[in-house]
């Protein structure tokens, strides 16, 4: 898959995996969720032998376990590995039913992605060619539909897809891409020349950006000349009523639902920050909710924000609709706050509207986000001094609080944390009195 994105990427893979860039934590944690999803999808399977090597170096033993595991009878096997002409792949799960063999490979999504097919034609192409013949291969993957009650229900969580009509048309080019990808690596004393571009980040971002992006030159992008449209700005403006509640929510995730209603990868509130205009020229007064920890109740969330929103005036979020898609969540989760929550829904704006297409400034550089938009327009904030931020940084803070053992290290976080989301709604204060300026 590193030689189909880039056969350079490959070659630094094999010979000079020194350049490598440093992985940080959220890489390591995405790639130790999908460790964890993988292990646990075996439950699917149960009583297997294990074919995974000690080590990445020691597939040979793993290729030879598993053809003693399958000469002895064993019908389900786990990274089974196989090795044909060079061509070396192991796949999760390995099935014997009804004198057939089944393959499946297990990702921590929530449905068949493009990149998974060649990944699993390769998987495919070594498998058959090493003499073993499967009746079918299938993705397994999370399922979205399931919302968690009780013990972990393992045949619920997940979804089998199969795939195999769509890697038996993969066949040929599996064959072509192998032959031509072994031939560029009998070189090791040369690196294929390939220039960066989109390829580096698709499907996933290359780990030798650093190496690959050294040294070189860009242009200073050109982004055009300010372009501020009056009228819409102040139909924007018009429509805001007093008092102003700035709202801004933050929330982690899990593949795998860890609490009674959650189900994979939902968007679970920790954390509101509440910048409150309640009539013009008043000082903002400033409410905020910090969860306990990760298990802490919904619906202790949703009613301490409805306590503060009251049920007049507007509501400014930024970026309507991950704050709208959680509220709806929410009041799907507790329908006695239907009527507060619709109450909310109705009276809330998106201040990110304006800066979409009616206020731009070569400093956005393109961008409507508030990281961009905020230095550009209030150049005396910035994110750049706080511990933490941005709201990946946030999540996987928070998250990682249950792990914490000194109280210093959780006090320390949890300050950051309510920092950082106050920055969020009074950046959002700033940037309305902005627009509210130009209709001076």
């Amino acid at each position: 898959m590193y030689g189909c994105q880039c056969p350079k990427r490959l070659w630094l893979h094999k010979y000079k995996p020194a350049l490598r860039d440093e992985m940080d934590e959220a890489q390591q944690a995405v790639f130790q969720q999908g460790t964890d999803v993988g292990k646990l999808a075996e439950q699917l399977f149960p009583g297997g032998v294990d074919a995974r090597p000690k080590d990445s170096f020691s597939y040979q033993q793993s290729v030879a376990d598993t053809a003693k595991y399958i000469a002895k009878g064993h019908e389900v096997i786990y990274e089974a590995a196989f090795q044909h002409e060079g061509l070396l792949c192991a796949v999760d799960i390995l099935v014997k039913q009804n004198d057939q063999w089944y393959a499946y490979e297990v990702k921590s999504t929530t449905s068949v992605k493009a990149q998974h097919i060649p990944d699993a034609a390769f998987q495919y192409y070594v498998i058959t060619h090493a003499g073993l013949e499967l009746a079918d291969f299938s993705i397994i993957h999370l399922n979205n539909q399931y919302i968690r009650k009780g013990d972990l229900n393992i045949q619920e969580l997940f979804a089998v897809s199969s795939v195999l009509e769509d890697i038996l048309l993969e066949q040929d080019f599996i064959h072509e891409q192998g032959e031509s990808l072994k031939e560029m690596l009998q070189n090791k004393n040369e690196m294929p020349l390939v220039e960066v571009g989109d390829h580096c980040d698709k499907p996933y971002p290359c780990d030798f950006q650093g190496f690959c992006f050294k040294g070189i030159e860009t242009e200073e992008p050109d982004y055009g000349e300010p372009y501020i449209n009056q009228a819409a700005i102040q139909a924007f403006v018009e429509q805001i009523e007093y008092p102003i509640y700035h709202i801004d929510f933050e929330s982690w995730s899990a593949a795998v639902p860890e609490y009674d209603g959650h189900w994979p990868y939902r968007q679970v509130c920790f954390q509101y920050s509440v910048h409150v205009e309640s009539a013009a020229g008043a000082e903002p007064e400033h409410y905020a909710y910090l969860a306990k920890g990760t298990h802490s109740s919904s619906l202790e969330f949703l009613e301490s924000l409805l306590n503060v929103l009251g049920d007049a005036g507007s509501i400014l979020v930024y970026n309507k609709s991950f704050e709208a898609t959680r509220l709806k969540e929410l009041m799907r989760e507790h329908p006695q706050h239907t009527a507060a929550v619709e109450n909310a829904l109705d009276r809330m704006l998106d201040l990110m509207q304006p800066f979409r297409k009616d206020y731009r400034l070569p400093e956005m550089e393109d961008s409507y986000s508030i990281k961009y938009v905020l230095p550009a327009l209030v150049p005396e904030l910035s994110y750049n001094d706080l511990t933490i931020g941005n709201g990946g940084d946030a999540s996987t803070a928070f998250y990682q609080l249950k792990n914490t053992i000194d109280p210093d290290d959780v006090e320390r976080t949890r300050k950051a944390l309510l920092e950082y989301c106050k920055m969020d709604t009074w950046a959002m204060v700033k940037l309305l009195g902005v627009l509210r300026g130009i209709n001076v």
